[in-house]
């Protein structure tokens, strides 16, 4: 974004604002915001029932007992308020920027969805001689804050110092992970787990969602969100320990029983794949559409090596016998597979490895070999056990009750840690440098000396490992294997993941992860307009977010034009200009 497009009156809306309107509007959004929550949503009672928090006009005997999103609309236009009026707030214009649209999307997903579900427009506004506004207040209360925003101006997001005491260094970073942890919990739980026992979990979720975003968005633009994350790489030991402890205390809250400890652990599954494809994609530059079958061949090795009740090769190993040797034999055939890419690149690449998966599935599929049951899968895959206890039953610690498959969960965060590491180590050794110059260019790479066909057979290799460990946990959680789980979809699903967490950084890949396995699961109750929803969800991600949610270095400049701090590139050659030359840069007079 560069100076012009920052500045007040930029574009066709914008020409008709001004400084002087920003405080107005920013105020009566701020306002209607607050009166929205104080307002009934819906005229009368749907087909499915009365709508959350209390928002029906039939049970709005307490206006001002709020609840639930309502609670959220009201939080985010008290702050708003508080923003207007303290002038000297840091990245004052952002942050009203996050609130407004953290409002406008909670107001109009309940709107889309109350008149979607049967209400129609009568629902949110008046019906029988009754009225609802709540939710179309919102909606314009959420307009003026970010049009108040606009025609202000947005500064820069702040720096902040990160040169603490070391004991205020550490209890920010706790607060901060405890934050985090406090939201993936809640992100877990929001709307529950939907069903014919709650028929409105999709839009809560989505309310809940557009809070989130709201918030988060607010914290960036005050700059908090960067301060963190340099306080966290500047102690960074104490941060790993914090984010261990932070993840393992999941249990401990409202996610705590077994359906989520289940959805968590199959997410840390697919998160610790997402790592391996990013070392192949991310790192190395490799575009590789058949990688979930590494996943499968682990799966499957690791079924007929444990005992399963269905298996043809009639040996029972104990489980970290069988997840290595999944992960040794994945790893092998990745090498394999990775042979060919000393001839092919691109497009072609991208073909060998899409048939390499097809060939795996329909394999699996005719059970060839009987290695993997075909259409009958590999059921009856022993529970891991340790000292008689079963990762699925509960268990308790410390007087503590944990829900089943509780151990599975800590078994995946300790993977997943471990995977990040060698990644991390990988990623800054000497064979990681070599990745990433063949990613940016292979020619170049081979005339500076770089083997770049051992290096991409290694990155294959790599890649594989992990994917094969991923696929033997998996196979033992769920207790059973099939070919169905390891379709071409599913690589599709993993190279998005990569793609929007952020390709070549850890965090990015962990995040895509989690949001492209969280979203189809917590969506379900839209049935058919699901993955519309979420295919659109991902259009928009990746045209405002091209270089991922969480991007490294070379793809922030690459694709949006920012420096490592988040600073424009086309700014800063102009200020290096003006202090070089002491005259305004190529575009000063413009600006």
């Amino acid at each position: 974004m560069t100076i012009l497009n920052r500045l007040p009156g930029s574009g066709a809306l914008g020409r008709h604002l001004k400084p002087a309107h920003a405080k107005p509007l920013t105020a009566a959004g701020g306002v209607l915001a607050v009166v929205a929550a104080l307002l009934p949503w819906v005229t009368f009672v749907l087909g499915d029932g009365a709508y959350p928090a209390k928002a029906t006009l039939q049970f709005f005997d307490a206006p001002f007992a709020v609840e639930g999103y309502r609670l959220h609309v009201l939080l985010l236009g008290l702050v708003a308020l508080v923003v207007t009026f303290v002038t000297r707030t840091p990245g004052r214009g952002r942050v009203l920027r996050a609130l407004g649209w953290g409002v406008f999307a909670i107001s109009l997903i309940s709107a889309v969805f109350i008149t979607g579900r049967g209400g129609g427009l009568g629902a949110i506004t008046a019906a029988d001689g009754v009225t609802a506004f709540g939710s179309v207040v919102g909606v314009v209360a959420g307009l003026l804050v970010v049009l108040g925003a606009k025609a202000g101006h947005l500064d820069d997001i702040p720096e902040w110092s990160t040169d603490l005491p070391r004991w205020a260094a550490y209890l920010a970073l706790v607060v901060g992970f405890v934050g985090v942890l406090y939201l993936v919990a809640s992100l877990l739980t929001a709307g529950g787990t939907g069903g014919a026992s709650n028929p409105y979990a999709g839009p809560i979720f989505l309310a809940f969602l557009g809070m989130a975003g709201g918030v988060l968005g607010a914290l960036n633009g005050l700059g908090v969100v960067r301060w963190i994350s340099v306080l966290s790489e500047k102690h960074r030991a104490f941060s790993i320990a914090v984010l261990l402890v932070c993840a393992l205390a999941l249990p401990l809250t409202s996610a705590g029983n077994e359906y989520w400890m289940t959805v968590a652990t199959i997410i840390g599954v697919y998160a610790a794949t997402a790592i391996g494809l990013n070392i192949v994609v991310g790192l190395a530059g490799l575009l590789d559409l058949g990688y979930v079958a590494f996943m499968g061949i682990g799966a499957f090795v690791a079924a007929n090596l444990s005992g399963a009740a269905a298996a043809k090769v009639g040996i029972h190993l104990p489980f970290p016998v069988a997840a290595l040797l999944a992960a040794v034999i994945a790893g092998v055939i990745g090498a394999i597979v990775g042979s060919p890419t000393l001839r092919v690149r691109g497009d072609y690449l991208a073909i060998v490895t899409l048939a390499f998966g097809e060939i795996f599935s329909k394999s699996s599929q005719n059970n060839i070999g009987g290695l993997t049951g075909g259409a009958n899968a590999i059921p009856g895959i022993p529970d891991v056990e340790v000292a008689g206890t079963a990762f699925n039953e509960p268990i308790s610690v410390l007087g503590a009750d944990l829900p089943g498959g509780v151990l599975y969960y800590f078994m995946i965060v300790l993977i997943v840690g471990a995977v990040m590491a060698v990644f991390a180590n990988l990623k800054n050794s000497r064979i990681g440098r070599a990745w990433i110059a063949i990613r940016e260019d292979e020619d170049a790479a081979r005339a500076m000396g770089i083997k770049t066909g051992k290096a991409k057979i290694l990155a294959f290799l790599a890649g594989a490992t992990l994917a094969g460990l991923a696929g033997a946990v998996l196979a033992h959680k769920l207790t059973t294997t099939s070919y169905e789980s390891f379709r071409f979809l599913e690589s599709v699903t993993l190279l998005a993941a990569v793609i929007l967490g952020g390709m070549g950084t850890i965090p990015g890949a962990v995040l895509g992860a989690s949001l492209l396995f969280v979203l189809p699961e917590k969506l379900r109750e839209f049935n058919d307009y699901r993955l519309l929803f979420f295919g659109l969800a991902l259009i928009l991600i990746m045209r405002f977010r091209p270089q991922g949610l969480v991007p490294d270095r070379v793809r922030r400049a690459e694709l949006a034009g920012e420096t490592a701090g988040g600073k424009s590139i086309e700014e800063e050659e102009e200020l290096v200009v003006e202090h070089e030359h002491g005259t305004p840069g190529p575009k000063g007079d413009r600006a």
